[in-house]
């Protein structure tokens, strides 16, 4: 029998981990390389010691229509892991009028739903939803604001605060194309499309940890704190990885997957295209068990705070575009973010334990100038391939761009294999 064929995956995010587990399914040799002494990236959970417990790094909201996410949960054995309602049922609150809504979409195709007053958006009526319908066929360059009207009860209550989210980027800049991607593949096939689901307990217990274990079954070799130097290339393929305390040769059939931030990327390949712009995500968490009865998920309209989770230990907040707050002081922020918790949730408030984790370069800015740069997977070294959820998925910065990339990158790398 021979010996497994070589793959090296540098970066153990998302992306890499999707990357080497679908190799290593496929019983190929592989070799990850993180520099950090964790892997995960920017979806890892740690224990924090001020906040005295394990926290995530900020809220990632899984919809039952990613496919690649569930494709590659099944894969480590972690889609139990994800925990949601079987309907597609949202809550929302307006801070400011005090009104609380749930929006409740039908399951199939056909938005019946809208109809119904109690069932859509409160304010607004069926006839309104009708003009979201040209962002699914709007040019690729234009972005939101040059194709809807973006105002009105619709835009304020839901589309605005679902695009923000899903888009990173405020909407009125961003880009129709990505918009686009992500509505036909959740609200344009449904509520079954759209259901949401949490990681539980953790983001790592869900995402990273059972991806690891999956890896070492299978042999793979999990190298934390290597950070790729260098990368040694001829004008056909790379030739060697550079770490600080070995330097790898790689032969012409021996694939290399490259993982890692858009920034990290370029530093490392010459006159690589990649997004140049980015934006802020910043996250609290609280040290304070969930009231019984509270929503799982809450969109905050009017206030500071934009989605509260609530955790049996832990409640969380995620603010999204948040150039305008990430540079604030730390206290100063969990004051402003509890406030809201507390109108929202309506429990005591004084402030808990808490823990601010500010992520300044969370994704690339999703306009269209930006999307534009993302390079595609293949490159034009013949062993050499990019993933990561800043290459050209068709996909906004999310964890299911992430996937679906690495996803991607291992079908090239098994392809030259098999050459």
């Amino acid at each position: 029998m021979s010996a497994p064929k070589k793959v090296h995956v540098v970066g153990a995010g998302l992306a890499g981990l999707a990357a080497a587990t679908h190799l290593a399914a496929k019983g190929a040799a592989v070799t990850l390389y993180e520099a950090a002494g964790q892997a995960g990236g920017r979806c890892r959970s740690y224990h924090d010691a001020s906040f005295d417990g394990v926290i995530d790094n900020g809220n990632h909201l899984v919809l039952s229509g990613n496919q690649a996410i569930h494709t590659y949960l099944e894969r480590i054995g972690a889609l139990a892991n994800l925990s949601g309602p079987v309907k597609a049922l949202f809550d929302f609150a307006d801070l400011k009028s005090g009104a609380r809504w749930t929006l409740q979409p039908n399951d199939g195709p056909l938005p019946w739903w809208v109809v119904s007053e109690a069932r859509r958006v409160p304010g607004t009526s069926a006839t309104d939803y009708a003009e979201y319908a040209k962002l699914l066929f709007a040019g690729p360059n234009k972005t939101i604001g040059e194709t809807v009207s973006c105002q009105g009860p619709l835009w304020d209550r839901l589309m605005h605060p679902f695009l923000l989210a899903a888009l990173n980027t405020e909407p009125k800049q961003a880009s129709v194309r990505l918009a686009a991607a992500v509505l036909k593949e959740t609200l344009a096939k449904g509520g079954q499309a759209y259901r949401p689901r949490i990681a539980t307990p953790t983001l790592a217990a869900a995402f990273v940890e059972p991806a690891l274990e999956f890896l070492k079954a299978r042999g793979g070799d999990v190298r934390f704190n290597e950070r790729l130097r260098a990368i040694a290339f001829n004008g056909q393929q790379a030739l060697a990885l550079e770490f600080p305390d070995a330097t790898i040769p790689l032969s012409a059939k021996t694939p290399v997957i490259l993982a890692v931030p858009s920034w990290v990327a370029k530093d490392l390949v010459p006159n690589l295209p990649a997004p140049t712009q980015y934006r802020s995500i910043v996250n609290a968490h609280f040290k304070f068990p969930a009231p019984l009865g509270v929503p799982t998920i809450l969109g905050v309209i009017n206030g500071t705070a934009e989605w509260i989770f609530s955790f049996a230990d832990r409640i969380s907040v995620t603010v999204s575009a948040a150039e305008g707050l990430v540079d604030r002081d730390r206290d100063e922020l969990a004051e402003l973010l509890w406030a809201d918790v507390a109108k929202a949730l309506n429990i005591p408030a004084a402030l808990p334990k808490w823990q601010i984790v500010k992520e300044k370069r969370a994704t690339f800015a999703a306009t269209p100038a930006q999307d534009a740069m993302r390079p595609i997977a293949e490159t034009g070294w013949r062993n050499f391939i990019l993933a990561g959820d800043w290459i050209d998925t068709g996909l906004p910065a999310t964890i299911e761009g992430a996937v679906r990339s690495g996803e991607s990158a291992a079908a090239l790398a098994l392809k030259q294999l098999s050459l």
